[in-house]
């Protein structure tokens, strides 16, 4: 499964890429607003996709088919890892054909149910972005729902890659890759809990007192 970073902050979008953490990175209006302060989104962009090699998702504002075709044009020509994000309603569905017929990638956001996750992937989606932690806010299951798209795409033969989203903690990611996701998108925050475990800290602090008391340099 690829791990892609929920962020516009490019100190964190680096920290990870140096790791090699990160596959992708994924951003919507409200991080970039976080990030961008004076500076031109389009610059931000550019940035992020010389940093990570792998799909930049860049959202579209306009919500009528015509204008979303024109912004996702323009954001496809920043740089070949642009994947231009569309909302899920009708004119987002006929922006995701029309940007596609054009051979560009489009990730498909704000999904909460199968039946959207299916329209979207006949419609072309190179993505589908899911919400679980959305669908948990409002009592849902929001992992089910990943299940089911997974099955739906799997009995159709949908390439379109399933993307969780809204992700609130290391147990999403970890049903992710049972249900057999094929992305992850997640705040800085998760993505180094999944690094973490208690006992990996004591297991390290118990080799180092070890050694001192070896008395020896390596």
């Amino acid at each position: 499964m690829k791990i892609f970073l929920d962020t516009a902050d490019l100190d964190q979008i680096r920290r990870a890429a140096d790791a090699n953490l990160i596959d992708g990175i994924t951003t919507n209006p409200s991080l970039m607003m976080q990030a961008a302060g004076q500076r031109d989104p389009r610059e931000i962009f550019l940035e992020i996709c010389k940093t990570v090699d792998g799909p930049v998702s860049a959202e579209v504002i306009a919500i009528d088919k015509n204008n979303m075709l024109a912004e996702g044009r323009r954001l496809a020509k920043i740089h070949d890892n642009i994947v231009v994000k569309v909302p899920l309603t009708e004119d987002g569905l006929r922006a995701c054909r029309g940007l596609r017929s054009e051979g560009i990638r489009v990730n498909v956001t704000l999904c909460f149910s199968v039946t959207q996750a299916h329209l979207a992937a006949k419609a072309g989606a190179s993505f589908i972005s899911p919400f679980v932690g959305r669908v948990d806010d409002i009592s849902g299951e929001g992992m089910d729902l990943i299940g089911q798209i997974r099955q739906v795409y799997d009995n159709y033969a949908f390439e379109t890659e399933i993307l969780v989203a809204s992700i609130r903690h290391p147990q999403h990611v970890v049903q992710s890759l049972l249900l057999g996701a094929d992305c992850a998108t997640m705040p800085p925050k998760v993505l180094y809990q999944l690094l973490k475990h208690p006992l990996t800290d004591l297991g390290l602090s118990a080799f180092l007192a070890d050694w001192e008391k070896l008395g020896k340099e390596l």
